[in-house]
């Protein structure tokens, strides 16, 4: 395995950038979510990470090796990169096994029929697919591919895998059993992992870290419980988890335990140690307390069961449309008294 190092790696198609200045690190072993709308960049990331894509200028390390620099010319093609890829499409020969199909990445590289039978049994009971070794992929379930798909990427001993979305096709319930299957097989082989997805729920639940991707650029590379806590700035607070963003009328303090005025009401907030100014507070449903005399005063618009609580998307006498989960059942038109904990604040322009 290896950790992958990115240096101001930038891509242009017919003089548009779909990405900008992309300078980070995956370390050795970590399960790395690409988080993002369509057409952020993230899937044209993975595809220069698999060698699909030539950068149009930076450079690409994967371990000590140089896989591919825009100064240079060199680009090394995907056969030589020892990199695994998932597709969304699984992309499995239809006329060949469940065995075959896993096998045929190292028959390809000439190997003994020994060693091809024991890294091929070795990877189909990693992916408890040893059941299904003489089956067809026309006689298997969305999961049981997106399996095979999986064993054929490991069965050469990848340097780190890349998976395109490969979860896009399943339905929810087989999503969640194999976000388990995937968290199962990184903390069993300890794999640098790169997943690409449009779900936050999925990112979320499996990645120790998630780069947020919006308009070609990384606007932040954190933990999901940072980047859920403590958004750097409007995207990735309205795109991670439910919440609005409300601008700072008037900042009383400086330091972390700042008191600023927030749709009329003054409440402690909390930012960043080197925020001296902050401009907009980011209002998680944790934030919202529903009171008697709470600080703002609002009306229920919508009502959503969420399984064990409510959640409430309430107007206030000022406008703004804000997130709160109680539960008890309240009417839409009920008016409500809603008191502000310390939410976190960040600067935007």
């Amino acid at each position: 395995m290896a950790d992958i190092d990115l240096s101001g790696v930038g891509k242009t198609f017919a003089g548009t950038p779909a990405l900008q200045d992309i300078t980070t690190r995956f370390d050795d072993g970590e399960f790395i979510a690409l988080l993002g709308p369509s057409g952020c960049g993230k899937t044209t990331l993975l595809r220069i990470l698999a060698g699909f894509e030539a950068p149009s200028y930076g450079r690409l390390r994967i371990g000590a090796r140089e896989m591919a620099n825009a100064r240079t010319g060199a680009n090394l093609p995907p056969e030589v990169r020892k990199i695994g890829f998932v597709f969304q499409s699984y992309a499995l020969w239809p006329h060949m096994s469940v065995r075959r199909n896993i096998s045929y990445p190292l028959e390809i590289r000439k190997l003994s029929k020994a060693e091809i039978a024991n890294q091929t049994d070795a990877a189909l009971a990693s992916t408890g697919l040893v059941d299904y070794a003489d089956r067809m992929p026309s006689d298997l379930s969305g999961g049981q591919r997106q399996r095979v798909a999986l064993a054929r990427c490991l069965v050469s001993d990848p340097c780190a895998v890349l998976l395109d979305e490969p979860l896009a096709n399943l339905d929810v319930a087989l999503r969640a059993t194999m976000q388990g299957v995937f968290t199962d097989f990184h903390k069993r082989t300890g794999a640098t992992m790169v997943y690409v997805t449009h779900d936050q729920t999925e990112a979320m639940a499996m990645a120790d870290r998630i780069a947020v991707m919006d308009q070609g650029r990384i606007q932040q590379f954190d933990t999901p419980q940072t980047l859920y806590e403590r958004p750097k700035n409007r995207f990735v607070a309205e795109f991670v988890g439910r919440g609005a963003v409300v601008p700072v009328q008037e900042l009383k303090s400086g330091g972390n335990a700042q008191q600023a005025r927030i749709l009329g009401a003054e409440v402690a907030v909390q930012s960043a140690s080197q925020e001296a100014q902050v401009s907009h507070v980011c209002l998680r449903p944790e934030n919202l307390t529903i009171t008697e005399t709470g600080d703002l005063r609002s009306k229920v618009a919508r009502v959503t069961y969420v399984g064990g609580k409510y959640l409430l998307e309430a107007v206030t006498d000022c406008g703004a449309r804000l997130f709160a989960e109680t539960r008890a059942r309240f009417e839409v038109g009920t008016q409500l008294g809603l008191t502000i904990t310390t939410p976190w604040a960040f600067w935007e322009d």
